[in-house]
């Protein structure tokens, strides 16, 4: 089958670009690496019974208006558990599936590849027992388990999600440690005009807060250090404030989170070019208003572009569609702009709050460049002290330090260890994160075994009948 478009990722962005382009008459390929529709966002939202939805809150629950428009369109081939390896610059996408990989060319290319959590590299994280908390929430929506009594530890809104969503799922939450700090929260001042048009979505998270108050949970807020105990496994955690208030919490289970940042690796290596955002201190794609990259043929949607949320993620999925559906003549550029100027609007309400978000939740600095003996590359088992060595001999950024160190040749190609090893060399030679750069990626970015290659499948080139 011959794709006008093919679409990377099934979150609220992929599938709303594969819908509106299917819509108008386009042939889609969508290529998700999960079992089923929905992103991290609404994830296994087609299987979740009246309980989960009940946990989870209406706006998990409406993603299964998507994910059932998506499975009624004719137009769109979905593709679950497809590995996604390459990108290039001649519009051509490999990808694993089934045990087979393949080579398919589109004119045009969506990557619509999300958001993954910021690394916390603190004492102790590696440890069996601690997890992310973007990692519990989603084993919550996968099979609705729990964990006994965990701590919450670091920053942000889905911090306080998680952790009013597992008290209503019957749960006893041991404590939440908020690393939040006052120098943040004065730089989200100059933005709170914008906060305040979108008061529905503050009062959502105040009413969080003060459910997770009420029902008894230790709360520490301002703290300033953190510190996880155990050998083979978790057994506690310690922690300090900004007041010198220090205690240990006995626990098998921690949670930690200090943000979202886009999931760029594909983009990265596809050739597009990327800026560091100085609120958000990560890199975002170089796009204009359709998505539209320095590559031609390759669009970015959702939270890849920079951190949104659900709503602005399928209004960027929309734009990213109405702007390949004109270049390829299924729509005219009158029709093309028309409808783009509601969508438009509506991004611009979603994203009014984003900046005071922020900065309110901006990590601080001591939680995102660790001290010396934690881990920090945990693919190759490196910690930081291994990474200042290797810096101290002169290294002038990530590419030139992975070839004497291994950091970001792992299994995860850079995507926990990335923004570390960056900061930490930012702050041992005194650079500024855009004049260091990030790791040079190369497909595949993902593991593909050596016999799939051998076997691969390929479209013919776009010269040959």
């Amino acid at each position: 089958m011959d794709y006008d478009i093919i679409v990377i990722g099934a979150g609220p962005a992929g599938m709303t670009s594969a819908m509106t382009a299917a819509k108008f008459g386009a042939k889609v390929l969508l290529l998700d690496d999960q079992p089923a529709p929905g992103g991290q966002v609404y994830r296994a939202v087609e299987s979740a019974d009246e309980r989960t939805d009940d946990i989870l809150g209406i706006e998990y629950a409406a993603g299964r208006r998507l994910t059932q428009a998506l499975r009624s369109q004719h137009l769109i081939e979905y593709v679950p558990h497809a590995n996604v390896w390459q990108v290039t610059d001649g519009h051509e996408v490999g990808f694993s599936s089934g045990g087979s990989a393949r080579l398919l060319r589109a004119p045009w290319i969506i990557l619509a590849t999300g958001a993954i959590e910021r690394p916390f590299p603190i004492p102790g994280w590696t440890l069996p027992g601690v997890m992310m908390a973007g990692g519990a929430q989603a084993l919550l929506k996968v099979s609705g388990l729990v964990a006994d009594a965990p701590v919450f530890a670091g920053s942000g809104p889905l911090l306080y999600l998680v952790a009013y969503q597992y008290l209503k799922a019957g749960a006893k939450v041991a404590a939440l440690l908020d690393t939040s700090i006052k120098s943040s929260r004065l730089k989200a001042l100059p933005h709170v005009g914008g906060a305040l048009s979108r008061w529905d979505m503050l009062s959502k998270g105040r009413s969080w807060m003060a459910k997770i108050r009420k029902s008894g949970t230790q709360i520490a807020n301002n703290v300033t250090e953190l510190r996880i105990h155990g050998k083979s496994a978790v057994n506690g955690i310690s922690y300090q404030t900004q007041k010198g208030l220090s205690q240990e919490i006995k626990t098998e289970n921690i949670f930690l989170h200090q943000g979202v940042v886009p999931n760029v690796n594909l983009a990265m290596a596809a050739g597009i070019e990327h800026f560091w955002h100085s609120a958000q201190l990560c890199w975002h794609p170089k796009i204009d208003a359709w998505g539209r990259t320095n590559v031609d043929g390759l669009v970015v949607a959702g939270d890849g572009m920079g951190i949104g949320g659900a709503e602005a993620a399928q209004a960027t999925g929309q734009l990213a569609a109405l702007g390949c559906l004109a270049e390829l003549g299924k729509i005219d550029v009158a029709d093309c702009e028309n409808q783009a100027k509601s969508v438009s609007a509506a991004l611009v309400r979603e994203k009014s709050i984003r900046p005071f978000l922020d900065y309110w939740f901006q990590p601080a600095l001591h939680f995102r460049v660790p001290s010396d003996e934690t881990i920090v590359c945990r693919c190759e088992e490196l910690t930081a002290q291994d990474i200042r060595d290797v810096i101290d001999m002169g290294i002038a950024g990530p590419n030139q330090l992975k070839s004497y160190c291994r950091a970001g040749m792992g299994l995860c190609q850079g995507r926990y260890c990335g923004l570390t090893v960056q900061e930490i060399i930012g702050q041992e030679t005194g650079r500024e994160p855009e004049d260091i750069g990030y790791y040079r990626l190369r497909p595949p970015i993902k593991p593909i075994p050596l016999d799939e290659l051998a076997e691969m499948e390929a479209d013919p080139p776009a010269n040959e009948n």
